[in-house]
């Protein structure tokens, strides 16, 4: 009887330490964050019943096929050691320490805010580099109407405003040249053409702003290619700027005949600004990953992200080089040809 409570015993002393390894694995949290292939959407299909890139009445809209897949990174937060490690043997995850994803002088909220920010900033440089490309002319574009302010109601944002007080304006120097011209409390009669809608005539009592001496019209605008038409990318939860190369292909192809893609899975990423230069991305490896188990078989990358793309040794997913959107259009035509585009 002693023998037997004495292994007992021992047995309880010796799961101790295993004890308290499991509430160590499954309670303590540790400071990193796991980085992995996130999902990836077809920019030329539809997410939950609406069309990811949707071009409204009016836009010559050309039928698609094939896929242009833009691609994500997942990011998992708060992670335990267990899960850490769990996710780390798998192979399919990267840690990373916490500080470099959400610095310690921001909360996590205004870093999603500024993700947030970042993601719809390059939904109107997909638009503004995809109009260009198609040779959609430029105009003094409201980027932005202040609320409260003297153009609330009156102006919107996307209208393009052609006229000042009767004098055409084609350019923002032109425009700002005029309103300089005038001081609060003055009125000014406004020609602007609106989206999906009639050439208007808007009439604002300009207020006052403490950064200027002449009359505030409570609007940013911009230089911008025009369409009478609006464009709306209706993708929700998804941060950042590296969808802007698939938005703007998608746009074309749509507003082209023909299929850019030659009915081919194509997926890929990048930066893009409102000229079409194509910039570089993070977590690359991860969504070449993602594409390839998606079904892509062509990843257009980024020129300054070409050297780690190649590290990743994706089988059958084929590495298409583009620096600018006229690039990338050029590379899939001349896939679509049978020829041989730039490479990683």
């Amino acid at each position: 009887m002693v023998a037997v409570n004495r292994r007992i015993l021992t047995l309880l002393v010796a799961m101790v330490p295993i004890v308290a390894f499991g509430v160590l694995l499954s309670l303590v949290t540790v400071p990193y964050v796991s980085l992995g292939p996130g999902p990836t959407f077809d920019t030329l299909g539809e997410v939950d019943g609406k069309q990811v890139v949707d071009i409204a009445a009016g836009g010559d809209v050309h039928p698609t096929s094939g896929h242009l897949n833009m691609t994500t990174v997942s990011q998992r937060d708060d992670l335990t050691l267990g899960q850490a490690l769990t996710l780390w043997m798998s192979g399919r995850e990267q840690l990373v320490p916490r500080d470099l994803v959400y610095p310690p002088d921001k909360s996590k909220d205004e870093i999603d805010q500024a993700n947030n920010s970042d993601f719809k900033r390059s939904e109107d440089s997909a638009e503004y580099a995809a109009l260009s490309f198609l040779k959609y002319p430029s105009a003094v574009t409201v980027a932005t109407v202040n609320d409260p302010g003297p153009s609330v109601g009156k102006l919107q944002r996307g209208d393009a405003i052609d006229g000042v007080n009767g004098k055409p304006v084609a350019t923002i120097d032109q425009f700002t040249s005029l309103l300089k011209a005038t001081k609060p409390g003055d009125k000014v009669v406004l020609d602007y053409r609106r989206k999906n809608s009639p050439a208007g005539v808007a009439t604002v009592t300009l207020g006052t702003n403490a950064d200027r001496d002449y009359g505030y019209l409570g609007v940013a605008v911009l230089d911008a290619p025009w369409a009478p038409f609006s464009i709306d990318f209706n993708l929700a939860n998804i941060g950042g700027p590296s969808a802007g190369l698939m938005f703007s292909l998608a746009v074309v192809d749509k507003l082209t005949t023909g299929d850019l893609n030659d009915g081919k899975f194509v997926a890929g990423t990048g930066t893009i600004d409102s000229e079409g230069k194509v910039g570089s991305i993070g977590g690359i490896t991860h969504k070449m990953l993602s594409a390839r188990e998606a079904g892509a078989t062509i990843f257009l990358v980024p020129a300054d992200n070409c050297d780690e793309a190649k590290t990743a040794h994706e089988d059958g997913l084929q590495l298409v080089k583009v620096d600018t959107l006229s690039h990338a259009v050029d590379a899939l035509h001349t896939l679509s040809a049978g020829g041989e585009p730039p490479r990683c």
